[in-house]
């Protein structure tokens, strides 16, 4: 065969294949230098142009469909309108964080869209309603409790206005610190009978919105009474858990009023007791855990009848854990009843239609056990079953408590 006929044969399907990866490569170098190779599009799902928020302010959320960069710029200087993140490099998400008005006038405030350096024609408007004056103490209906110990103890305030207060008799009572938001005062001890205080809020301007709070000390006997309404994480639902805070994640503030508990060794040392809405769930799935009291002001030896309100836990589709609680005291003193077993379950199951709320304390029983031989070293536990539940029971033994009282009986 002609050796010419062959190489032009050869070079006659060599050459088509070249200008084929000639020009793969040369799509593949054209999209590098070019990464907009595709039409521009930029467009915000529900295709929004504006937000209306309450005076409590909303956090709305926005996916942004984009293949272009983009940002999210404010209009006018405003410290109540944030944009998260404010900026993107294509598709993505977003929010407009609203806080809340206190103020007595209306606002509103204009964002703009940025994308890939060209201002889209509309703007994005969020407006919010004004508040009105508002003067609150949180609870005031079921007044202010304390130990005859006394004490430094807060009281919540709520308010858009100035406000001052005043209290009936300050004999036994003086002022720590008055913030925004919490007036601070110490008590001194009371060794006699049980006294009572008219505190009193106004706000200059606004007499309307005058608010009262009756603080009431125990006896002399009352060494200690606790009803956790410094604690104010997750719901008051048995079963709802979601923003319930495990002790080991409360603040120190939190920390600095006496309770405790041991760390779970068989759970990662975790402190397996948990804050609600003003009341405690002791345990979890597989794990107890237990709540300490502070030491109390005791002098000498004597004998203690202490009492609490307690609930077991019972899922949303009605099944109760095991319901002991276990007692004991450390430093000093014997109990008189070593372990309970809580028949206090909330209604869980009730139809809320029927009328019937789903209330923790719906049975509103205290339980109740002596101390004797208790010294200034004592302390009392409360555990749920015990720290390792797995294969005991059902290996559930969560436990509620509430509205722990202590006292001297001789």
């Amino acid at each position: 065969m002609n050796l010419n006929r062959i190489l032009t044969r050869k070079m006659s399907l060599i050459v088509p294949m070249l200008l084929c990866l000639s020009f793969t490569l040369g799509l593949v170098s054209c999209s590098d230098d070019d990464s907009f190779s595709e039409a521009p599009y930029f467009s915000i799902e529900g295709a929004p142009t504006g937000l209306s928020a309450d005076v409590n302010g909303i956090t709305q959320r926005y996916v942004v469909r984009s293949n272009r960069p983009w940002k999210i710029v404010g209009q006018d200087e405003n410290t109540w309108v944030t944009a998260f993140p404010d900026e993107g490099a294509d598709d993505g998400i977003f929010k407009f964080i609203v806080s809340k008005n206190d103020g007595f006038e209306a606002r509103a405030t204009n964002f703009a869209f940025i994308v890939d350096g060209e201002e889209q024609p509309t703007l994005f408007r969020i407006e919010q309603d004004k508040n009105v004056p508002y003067l609150t103490i949180p609870d005031a209906g079921s007044g202010i409790t304390i130990a005859s110990a006394g004490g430094e103890f807060g009281i919540a305030v709520n308010a858009n206005v100035e406000w001052t207060y005043k209290l009936s008799d300050d004999s036994w009572l003086s002022q720590v610190e008055v913030s925004e938001d919490e007036i601070r005062l110490l008590a001194d001890a009371n060794i006699g009978e049980e006294r009572t205080v008219l505190l009193t809020l106004s706000a200059p301007g606004f007499p309307e919105l005058e608010q009262e709070v009756t603080i009431v000390q125990s006896p002399g006997n009352v060494i200690l009474e606790e009803n956790f309404s410094w604690l104010t994480y997750g719901s008051a639902v048995p079963y709802e858990t979601s923003g319930e805070t495990r002790y080991d994640t409360w603040t120190q503030e939190e920390k600095d009023h006496g309770w405790y508990s041991t760390p779970n060794e068989v759970s990662s040392g975790q402190q397996i007791v948990y804050a609600r809405q003003g009341f405690v769930k002791l345990g979890k799935t597989n794990y107890g855990g237990d709540l300490i009291s502070p030491k109390m002001n005791i002098d000498g030896t004597v004998t203690l009848k202490v009492t609490f309100k307690a609930a077991a836990y019972i899922s949303k589709g009605g099944n109760i854990d095991d319901r002991l609680l276990n007692i004991s005291s450390l430093g000093a003193g014997d109990v008189s009843v070593s372990q309970f077993t809580i028949d206090n379950v909330p209604n869980a199951g009730a139809d809320d239609d029927a009328g019937i709320e789903n209330d923790i304390w719906a049975e509103d029983r205290a339980y109740e056990f002596t101390i004797t031989g208790a010294t200034s070293e004592t302390q009392i536990r409360f555990l749920g079953g015990d720290f390792d539940l797995r294969g005991i029971g059902q290996g559930k033994n969560r436990i509620f408590l509430d509205d722990i009282k202590v006292e001297i009986i001789n």
